[in-house]
């Protein structure tokens, strides 16, 4: 029997004023779409992945508040839409209890819930050296988040050192707009970025940035776990990643339209009787990009439209067997979702104009070009909000900061150059000459011999190359914290901060970036 609309209301004001109680502002929307555009790839399947679709929206700029608004639910299966902007570590998550949550103090812990998104919002959401732990649980989206330095080992340690990992039970999970990274591999501490195990399956990881670490993901945990599969990979960039491209034991994976660059030791590695179907994708200097490897229980594989751009090839062996140099398909896979496929010639422009955080949910409809979402979707970065680098009072990105250029007389050095550039052009006061690093990303920072307050960057980009900067962080050298990220270059302000050297570091670009001026100011 329907309860009386007036009992409905009560009760759900009731659940908004306890919220309040534990700090977290929630509001009461007559929708909340999970995402732009809507899931992808395996995640529609089973019924689909729609996250907090329909329920209430809290914002959350700490860990303890994004349990919080788990534990205030009514239920463990009352959908909510948590936004979160800022940086999420240790300091500052804390375990939450309640009837409607189960949360770990060193972890995000989803366990044992479902119908959840967790979605960047704002100036970004970073969670820094804390892990998204998903267990026994259904029906949840993560997007538009950053997730780095997650350690297994060393301190301190989170999510047994996963920058995202699921487990036990996990049904149709969402990750899309996310950037997962580390700063090494297993001997510094580090394990997976995005992992699968004991049963989790109907997974798509889209738009998304893997980086710098010794093991970007598996499914399945060992040779006898094979109760895991249909994973959709399509449009993310895998940079700098040794092995597990990912690692797939058992089940069904379909990668389409990813850019692998600097596979070190081997790449989708499809074994234990898995099967990978590999279309279009670009797999660029980088070393055996498709095989079963470490093993003699074989994987199989179907592939069509790839391009393999300065890869080479083991020998085979009883425990490597690698598809190439000329991969064939050894298996058919029947898709039972629609997609529309990028030719793979563009997949490096495409991937660098849509993946990863903060990069306005850019997405392609297979026309080579990013397109951008529905500027209504309530899952967008708040229009009205002061930090959305789209609200109308922001300065325009082409208007220099008023006040004292402190890059002029300042020194300068970076992580390379290319031929004919030179550091010192970010900071000699004409737009004439520039820097450019040695490939499309890299870093270039101003120092000076003494602590300088500094709260605005002005990154003005050569002429004729006007756009080409896609992703960047600006980071306080000296101590490793970011201060801003986005994209595109312009004027960038955060919270004045005294140091001694600042870095503006570009994660993703369209071509070779020409940085013609790096102003400071004092904010």
């Amino acid at each position: 029997m329907r309860r009386p609309v007036a009992l409905r209301l009560q009760a759900a004001l009731g659940t908004l004023a306890l919220a309040a109680a534990a700090g977290v502002v929630l509001t009461m929307p007559e929708t909340a779409s999970a995402a732009a555009g809507g899931a992808t790839g395996y995640a529609t399947q089973n019924g689909g992945t729609t996250g907090g679709a329909g329920g209430q929206t809290g914002r959350a700029t700490t860990g303890t508040a994004i349990h919080e608004a788990l534990c205030g639910r009514a239920s463990s299966s009352t959908p909510i839409v948590i936004e979160v902007e800022g940086t999420i570590n240790h300091g500052n998550t804390s375990k939450v209890s309640g009837d409607s949550c189960n949360t770990a103090a060193d972890k995000i812990e989803l366990k044992q819930v479902s119908n959840i998104t967790i979605v960047g919002v704002g100036s970004g959401a970073v969670f820094d050296q804390l892990g998204i732990h998903i267990r026994e649980s259904s029906n949840i989206i993560i997007q538009n988040v950053t997730v780095r330095n997650v350690k297994k080992s060393g301190s301190p340690t989170s999510n047994g050192g996963d920058a995202i990992g699921m487990e036990s039970d996990v049904r149709n999970v969402w990750v899309d707009h996310s950037t997962l990274e580390a700063s090494g591999g297993e001997s510094e501490g580090y394990d997976g970025l995005f992992d699968m195990k004991d049963n989790t399956q109907y997974v798509t990881l889209s738009y998304s940035v893997l980086r710098n670490s010794g093991r970007g993901g598996l499914i399945g945990s060992s040779e006898s776990d094979r109760s895991n599969g249909y994973v959709t990979f399509h449009h993310n960039l895998y940079e700098n990643i040794d092995s597990r491209a990912p690692l797939l034991r058992g089940g069904t994976a379909h990668m389409y339209n990813n850019h692998y660059v600097s596979l070190n030791e081997s790449g989708i590695n499809s074994r234990a009787g898995a099967k990978a179907k590999v279309d279009n994708n670009y797999f660029e200097d980088s070393k055996d990009v498709l095989g079963t490897f470490y093993t003699d229980q074989a994987g199989t594989w179907q592939v069509s439209g790839n391009i393999y751009d300065n890869v080479t090839w083991s020998e085979p062996g009883e425990d490597n067997n690698p598809a190439g140099p000329n991969p064939q398909s050894t298996t058919t896979v029947s898709i039972p979702y629609s997609y529309t496929l990028d030719d793979a010639s563009c997949v490096p422009s495409v991937v660098s104009g849509t993946a990863g955080a903060n990069k306005g949910l850019k997405v392609s409809d297979g026309s080579c070009t990013p397109q951008s979402p529905d500027p209504t979707d309530p899952t967008d970065p708040d229009p009205t909000d002061p930090t959305d680098p789209t609200d109308p009072t922001d300065p325009d990105p082409t208007d220099p900061p008023s006040g004292t250029n402190l890059s002029i007389g300042a020194g300068s050095d970076g992580s390379s150059k290319a031929s004919g550039t030179s550091y010192g052009n970010v900071r000699d006061g004409d737009l004439g000459t520039y820097w450019s690093p040695a490939g499309t990303t890299g870093s270039v920072s101003v120092k000076w011999s003494s602590a300088q307050t500094i709260g605005k960057i002005n990154i003005r980009e050569a002429a004729g190359s006007e756009g080409t900067i896609g992703s960047y962080r600006v980071l306080n050298h000296d101590t490793g914290a970011v201060l801003a990220s986005g994209s595109g270059a312009g004027v960038i302000a955060f919270s004045p901060v005294s140091l001694e050297k600042i870095t503006f570091e570009i994660t993703g670009a369209s071509g070779t970036p020409k940085v013609a001026e790096f102003e400071t100011y004092g904010g």
